[in-house]
């Protein structure tokens, strides 16, 4: 270790901070944040450090540095600007390139409102951004469907209107604007419909159905009922854009919701925006895992990221596990009942929606990438030393002990490789014993396979509970593998999964991958080992038959199916194909048993 480096781990503050790591070219390595800066940062120089990815970033470092804050929450906020500004190699970063749209209230006489993707600085209103285009086309165009609003550049100054100097235009005329460039509509009653327009934006229709409201009866007590007509249905527009947007509670108001879901490569954060009781934004991101990042790392920096990004200032943020940040002013809150509770729930299932969505792309446009992740997660999931690219499947079949059949099926990079598939006839044991089936099996598979020096699988999966993997186990043991290749059971009944020596068994998530490939294995050499064993008892049943002719053995009854298929067709033959196949002899003594009638 560079000794000025050593030097620095000695003399680390135990306060909150943040850290910044530098190779040898200088190079920002990695900004991290912590509670306590010395013990987080003698953490990543621990002897007993796990993660390839976390050791090969160490071997780099010559050099860091570290600023001191006041609260873990401003760590955080350190951190992520130091994220954004120097983008470091092996941090997770929302990395988002996208220019989403804002609604703009623009700063002038008798506003205009619309859709933009630029910022400007200049007294504007700005609402959003909007994760999607279409949803915050569709709140304009409801908006425009309810107000008259100016779509004009014009400078509509009061000296200028009084000057008349505009003329009203198209709009007017097809009675989208109220003409205010020609003083035909009061800034009073202009300035209430972007009040009311504020409003609908942010999910509260209060003043938008009251100024319409207090429209049409206006309207209707002078008798103008065709016009109070036009207003109603300005109104159902809102009542219809509200009712397909309040999914919670009308009462769960000016709160922010998250929600995630994540595998070995990469989570996927949801965030929601609530306004009386109005999901008002939603958005989505995947975020890649550098350094075998938590689910609580990551959510602390997508929490401050997405905030910011959507400049929400809430009071209250629903989650769904807890986190050890505190944010000044800000309530952290895991529901676990309710209607908040339900709609950290609707953002979970958002994330894994999202999720889905890109793997299914993935799998289309990089399958090697997506194999490598299912391999991955399966190596996690089943504690293994290694990706489990080579598996092998093992199934016994039988009816009452008769005919009995083992399947072994091979699957590799997760896919069936059917030319390996072996089946097996067991030659020790008699009746239905499962258990010595299956430690013969696994014996005489492993055996041949090291005598002739075959590649060993890396996972080895048994159709099955406690008694058949502790059969397996066996031979494993008395082959010197057992330790060497991971080996585990599943049961039927509740997709448990059994490893040796442990009796606590695993249970997957039901939409996990690594369960979908276990089952699929099992299922797969459960379908191989009945099909032969029906095999295997249908030619029993057609060789009884033929075994009754005296003078006839096994091998002409071989013979005799190999070149006519069926008992059927051996009735059916005349003496003449049978001499062809047999001679004179043997074929006169078959033909005469079945024809002696």
């Amino acid at each position: 270790m560079n000794p000025s480096l050593e030097l620095q781990l000695k003399t680390l503050p135990s306060e909150p901070g943040v850290y910044r790591y530098y190779d040898k070219n200088e190079q920002l390595l990695y900004v991290g944040k912590a509670k306590n800066l010395k013990k987080r940062v003698l953490s990543y120089f621990n002897k007993n450090l796990s993660g390839y990815r976390i050791k090969i970033m160490v071997s780099k470092i010559q050099r860091l540095e570290t600023t001191i804050v006041n609260s873990e929450y401003d760590a955080l906020l350190l951190e992520n600007n130091l994220i954004k500004e120097y983008q470091p190699f092996y941090n997770v970063m929302l990395k988002d390139d996208k220019t989403y749209p804002w609604i703009c209230i623009k700063n002038e006489d008798f506003p205009r409102i619309f859709l933009t993707r630029n910022m400007i600085k200049d007294g504007s209103e700005y609402y959003g951004p909007y994760a999607k285009v279409r949803p915050a086309k569709i709140l304009l165009d409801t908006i425009k469907h309810i107000y008259k609003l100016r779509t004009c550049n014009l400078n509509l100054s009061p000296s200028k209107i009084a000057e008349g100097k505009y003329k009203v235009c198209l709009e007017y005329h097809i009675k989208n604007c109220e003409g205010p460039c020609e003083d035909l509509e009061s800034k009073e009653d202009y300035d209430e419909k972007i009040d009311a327009i504020r409003g609908i934006i942010k999910g509260d229709f209060r003043k938008a159905k009251d100024y319409l409201v207090n429209q049409m009866m206006k309207l209707a007590s002078n008798l103008k009922f065709e016009e109070a007509q036009i207003i109603k249905e300005r109104l159902d527009i809102l009542e219809d854009y509200q009712a397909k947007n309040t999914v919670v509670n009308p009462n769960i108001d000016d709160v922010d919701v998250f929600g995630m879901t994540s595998d070995e490569t990469a989570a996927y954060v949801n965030f929601f925006k609530i306004r009386n009781g109005n999901i008002i934004q939603s958005f989505t991101t995947e975020i890649k895992k550098i350094l075998e990042e938590t689910d609580e790392d990551i959510m602390e920096e997508a929490l401050i990221e997405i905030r910011q990004k959507f400049s929400s200032d809430s009071k209250e943020v629903l989650l769904p596990f807890h986190l050890s940040v505190e944010i000044p002013n800000v309530k952290l809150i895991v529901p676990k009942v309710g209607d908040k509770k339900r709609i950290v729930e609707l953002s979970e299932k958002n994330a894994k929606e999202y999720r889905l969505e890109k793997l299914k792309q993935v799998q289309i446009v990089d399958p090697e990438r997506h194999t490598n992740r299912i391999m991955a997660e399966m190596q996690k999931l089943l504690r293994m030393p290694v990706e489990p690219r080579h598996i092998e499947g093992f199934d016994n079949s039988n009816i009452q002990g008769t005919n009995p059949v083992s399947a072994c099926v091979v699957f590799k990079d997760g896919k069936p490789s059917k030319a390996d598939y072996r089946i097996f006839h067991p030659k020790t044991v008699e009746g239905p014993n499962d258990f010595a089936t299956m430690e013969e099996v696994i014996y005489r598979r492993y055996k041949r396979m090291l005598d002739e020096g075959e590649s060993l699988p890396q996972l080895i999966l048994i159709d099955g509970g406690k008694g058949q993997l502790s059969s397996a186990v066996k031979s494993l043991r008395l082959l010197g593998l057992y330790g060497k290749i991971t080996i585990v059971g599943i049961a039927k009944r509740l997709e448990e999964i059994f490893f040796p020596e442990d009796p606590i068994p695993l249970y997957l998530d039901k939409k996990s991958e690594t369960l979908k490939i276990l089952q699929r294995v099992r299922d797969e050499a459960h379908r191989f080992g009945v099909k032969h064993h029906r095999t295997r008892r249908k030619n029993s049943t057609i060789k009884s038959e033929l075994e009754e002719i005296s003078g006839v053995g096994e091998k002409t009854i071989e013979l005799l199916l190999s070149k006519l298929k069926s008992v059927k067709r051996i009735k059916e033959a005349n003496l003449e194909t049978l001499e062809e196949i047999l001679g004179k002899s043997k074929a006169k003594v078959i033909w005469e048993f079945f024809n002696a009638n």
